[in-house]
């Protein structure tokens, strides 16, 4: 017989059965789809997150200050110790290698009040050079100049969760006057939306000139006598590839300006976004590996629900095995038809399987997910599908071509 006819035959044959070839497929159909929309969803993630990344700077260190003692034996939380200060900043800029910028910011919490209406939000104080550290776009107006910080000119730029609250959404605001702590401040710019980053929104922010920060409103941090304590530092390095190195020369050089003796503990945090793209990273492949797992097990009860299928079929065409050996049909012809058979149905199973994984990937967007079908892991499951068809098949059709002609014709 010709492969076309043995394909028709097979056909035939689950066309005869269609709720039970139908049920058989069903553990193909799954698995396939669970592969396809797990793959498809950790990717969506991933992707989410590296933007998120990409946005804060995958080549941005954050430097903090250690841990303040608090009442009691109570510590208090990262960043309570004023142990950082305007100097370090200065000294990181000059000393380490691979540093583009850095920025010294002060922040603060305060009510901001426009008009009729006013909000509670983050007021930080900072530099010029901070968009190009911190990856933030200007949408309207401008970020203050080196003269506002250097005058302490009661300059701000808002973001857009800010001016949402204040003044209503893609409003155009620069001009506009504002209240903060008595003190009145004029909008130059706006900043570009970044989006929630967990549960902290960057657009909830004022900008304004650091010394205008520490001299006129904010103070210090820390509550220090000085004027030259501040919250934290951000800085930029070169690229990607130079964030351990410059995050080990920052590590020394303020050890060092710190009087840190050597086995005492750093009074500060230096946090890479690179170890956090890898960790990301890490993360990501890991829920891959255990998604994909649990779908793989689905794939094999799938194969094992064809075999079954397979084996009943066998021998519910006992007779008819006979009657095809007893005309002429080989060993070789009854173990392609079989074997064609249980492909067909890992096939159409995968088949199906695809169409319900990239639905199940583009689907869960409605619900405002992210998702990436991966084309690779698309081809590695239709592929999986049909060799679990063929390592699941193979037994019943083995079966099948070695039955006597003989004992088939007269089998009851």
């Amino acid at each position: 017989m010709s492969i076309w006819e043995t394909m028709q035959l097979c056909l035939e044959a689950i066309l005869a059965n269609r709720l039970r070839s139908g049920l058989t497929m069903l553990g193909i159909i799954f698995g396939v789809g669970a592969v396809i929309g797990a793959v498809s969803l950790t990717a969506g993630a991933r992707e989410a997150t590296m933007a998120r990344f990409e946005a804060m700077g995958t080549n941005s260190l954050r430097i903090m200050p250690g841990q303040g003692q608090g009442r009691g034996p109570v510590g208090g939380g990262m960043g309570s110790a004023a142990t950082l200060t305007r100097s370090d900043a200065e000294a990181i800029a000059k000393e380490c290698s691979g540093v583009t910028a850095v920025a010294p910011e002060v922040s603060s919490s305060a009510q901001v009040k426009a008009g009729n209406s006013n909000t509670s939000t983050s007021i930080q104080g900072t530099t010029e050079n901070y968009p190009e550290v911190a990856k933030i776009d200007i949408a309207q107006g401008r970020f203050f100049t080196a003269d506002e910080v250097k005058r302490r000119r009661k300059v701000a730029v808002l973001g857009a969760t800010v001016v949402e609250n204040l003044f209503g959404k893609d409003e155009y605001v620069t001009g506009e006057k504002l209240r903060i702590k008595g003190l009145t401040f004029s909008v130059v710019g706006v900043c570009a939306e970044k989006g929630m980053t967990g549960p902290f929104d960057p657009d909830d922010t004022v900008y304004i000139p650091i010394n205008t920060a520490v001299y006129r409103l904010i103070g210090s941090a820390g509550g220090s006598n000085t004027k030259d304590t501040i919250n934290r530092i951000t800085v930029l390095a070169a690229d990607m590839k130079q964030a351990p190195q410059v995050k080990s020369e920052i590590e020394a050089l303020l050890r060092e300006r710190h009087n840190l003796k050597d086995g005492e503990d750093n009074d500060f945090r230096v946090f890479a976004a690179a170890d956090m793209v890898e960790g990301a990273e890490a993360t990501n492949q890991i829920l891959t590996l255990l998604f994909s797992s649990i779908a793989i097990v689905s794939l094999l009860v799938g194969g094992i629900g064809i075999m079954n299928i397979m084996l009943v079929s066998v021998t519910e065409r006992t007779k008819e095995i006979g009657l095809r050996k007893a005309i002429g049909a080989t060993p070789r012809d009854i173990l392609l038809q079989f074997l064609i058979e249980a492909l067909t149905l890992s096939f159409s199973g995968g088949i199906v399987g695809v169409l319900l994984g990239i639905g199940i990937a583009y689907g869960v967007r409605i619900f405002g997910l992210n998702s990436a079908v991966s084309v690779p892991w698309v081809v590695l499951a239709f592929s999986f599908a049909a060799v679990v068809g063929i390592v699941f098949g193979l037994l019943p059709a083995q079966k099948a071509a070695e039955l006597d002609p003989v004992e088939a014709l007269h089998y009851e």
